[in-house]
């Protein structure tokens, strides 16, 4: 190598390792960047309250149960307010949150841009005012899907109102309005989008006309879409990127499908749930999928699926695996919460307060579902990080748990007594961002923080 090219070579490895660094600051979407809610970071705290490890943390206005996702030093969320009264929820899974007839009184429909460091909010917009179309479910919100950011814009979803893009000082440049679709007894919408290459995919899955949307991000320009033979469901769509090509992974009740960016179908499988609510992931070079609706009795499964599969790939009912599906573990899966994978341990975490552990190459138990103890209700998705495992209840309670081959908590982490907690939280850097059903929190550890461990027995 002639030396002016290794000066050329050592001066160019730092702008890779500072890439490097801003890309793992970056939380972009729902469960971050590689959907998997797993982070690297050996700086990010394990203890935390309303006040002790407390970076920042500002009210928000409405209700909305989207996650935060970041990019630089901005952090984007969406909310609903509610003009007239809103109705509050009680916690847990229950029979009587149904509400068919849309509420009466005049919402606003708004998306937030806050500073990362100080936790000011830089700006908010109304996109849309007005009394909603649909229903939802008393426990739900009319801001559940996350929004997702490519570094340029961030662009907003509310099911049944539209998709809305801004630049990153609050400038709109473009919206797409959706029709409004009646859901599974008015429970409303939640599925987020997801973007890839200059398109931004959508699924909608509702009792009338299901789809699955293409839209150009730079323009909301429909590119293309295709009719899904599927009830409602709210799954996200996972965008899998294998060795030899890009498919969009959409679960559903009646199937799960994978379709390449024209939209045609690539494979598919039957075997879920009555609904399907958790979003996949790749790890290892395998997908994950599940659905456990918690009403029925014989089909809560969780599968591996192996990357080139084409045609239909269904087990036969005795299967457990086949030529593109490495394991099933036939009644494992979680309803709310997405499962999740870090050292090569799945874990999943149950509505009802109970946790498991599998191998993810072979589907076999590490250990079996257990009691979390006082966990009651748990609607977020577990994250991981620092060797841990962190499930936050609806009560604002974190749980932060060993990752290992046996049950350990190591403590909990209490948040205010208004801080119910239904969205799933989101990492920057060495920041951790919980939002609640009152605020949002900047959680870092402050100088000389105390992070020894004592276990919960």
């Amino acid at each position: 190598m002639k030396p002016q090219l290794i000066i050329l070579t050592s001066m160019c490895l730092p702008v890779v390792w500072m890439q490097s660094i801003a890309a793992a600051d970056n939380w972009p979407q729902f469960r971050g960047a590689d959907s998997r809610g797993v982070s690297d970071n050996d700086d990010l705290p394990v203890r935390w309250s309303a006040t002790e490890n407390v970076a920042w943390k500002t009210d928000l206005p409405g209700r909305g149960w989207s996650s935060p996702v970041v990019w630089g030093e901005r952090v984007f969320l969406t909310t609903v307010i509610n003009t007239g009264t809103t109705e509050p929820p009680k916690k847990g899974l229950y029979f009587g949150g149904d509400r068919p007839k849309p509420p009466e009184s005049v919402h606003q429909w708004v998306v937030l841009c806050l500073d990362l460091k100080s936790g000011n909010v830089l700006w908010q917009k109304q996109v849309h005012e007005g009394q909603p179309q649909t229903a939802i479910h008393v426990k739900s919100s009319f801001a559940s899907e996350t929004p997702v950011t490519d570094g340029e814009r961030v662009y907003a979803h509310f099911g049944n109102v539209g998709v809305f893009c801004f630049d990153f000082d609050g400038n709109p440049l473009w919206n797409k309005p959706l029709e409004a679709h009646h859901t599974r007894n008015g429970w409303g919408t939640a599925a987020s989008p997801v973007l890839h290459d200059g398109r931004l995919y959508l699924v909608n899955d509702n009792d009338e006309d299901s789809y699955l949307l293409a839209l150009d991000s730079e323009t909301g320009n429909e590119i293309w879409r295709t009719p899904r033979d599927e009830k409602s469901n709210w799954a996200t769509p996972f965008v899998w990127k294998t060795a030899d090509r890009v498919e969009i992974v959409t679960p559903g009740t009646g199937r799960v499908r994978s379709n390449d960016l024209s939209g045609k179908l690539l494979w598919q499988f039957k075997g879920m749930s009555s609904i399907t609510i958790a979003m996949p992931f790749e790890h290892n070079g395998l997908l994950y999928i599940s659905s456990g609706y918690v009403g029925d009795a014989k089909s809560r499964p969780i599968y591996a699926i192996k990357p080139g599969a084409m045609g239909d790939i269904s087990l036969a009912k005795d299967e457990t695996s086949n030529a593109s599906i490495q394991w099933c573990q036939k009644m494992a899966a979680p309803y709310n919460p997405s499962t999740i994978i870090y050292h090569d341990r799945l874990f999943v975490l149950y509505d009802f307060g109970f946790i498991a552990c599998f191998n993810s190459a072979t589907g076999e138990p590490i250990f079996q579902k257990q009691r979390i103890p006082q966990g009651k209700a748990f609607t977020t998705s577990p994250w991981a990080y620092g060797g841990k495992i962190f499930c936050l209840n609806e009560d604002g309670v974190t749980y932060v748990m060993e990752s290992g081959d046996e049950l350990k908590i190591l403590h909990t982490n209490t948040l205010a007594d208004d801080d119910m907690a239904m969205a799933t939280p989101a990492i920057s850097g060495n920041r951790l961002l919980i939002r609640t059903a009152a605020r949002i929190y900047c959680i870092q550890n402050s100088a000389g923080a105390d992070e020894n461990d004592s276990v919960l027995r």
